[in-house]
């Protein structure tokens, strides 16, 4: 396998696409498709790509993302009861 494989291949399916949607997926939903305890933020392409974040290669668990931003340093993930009372705030 080449020096820049994996980079190159996410490079090659996510520059230049854009973010049409961000939702934490349910908990029933999250137990019936990933068998996990933790509600993740999926982000949406404008491909139909979804990239639902993990918290290892093998899929243990949702994954939280760190970011740059100030104000949005991370984007957590929810355990079901909490993340249904969040969710349903308005």
């Amino acid at each position: 396998m080449k020096k820049n494989y994996w980079q190159d291949l996410v490079n090659k399916h996510l520059v230049g696409r854009k973010i049409v949607r961000v939702a934490w997926l349910n908990p029933k939903e999250t137990e019936r498709v990933f068998g996990w305890d933790q509600q993740p933020c999926e982000i949406y392409l404008d491909d139909g790509t979804v990239l639902t974040p993990s918290q290892d290669d093998e899929g243990n668990d949702a994954g939280a993302i760190h970011t740059n931003i100030k104000e949005l340093p991370i984007i957590p993930t929810f355990r079901e009861s909490y993340a249904t009372d969040w969710l349903d705030e308005k």
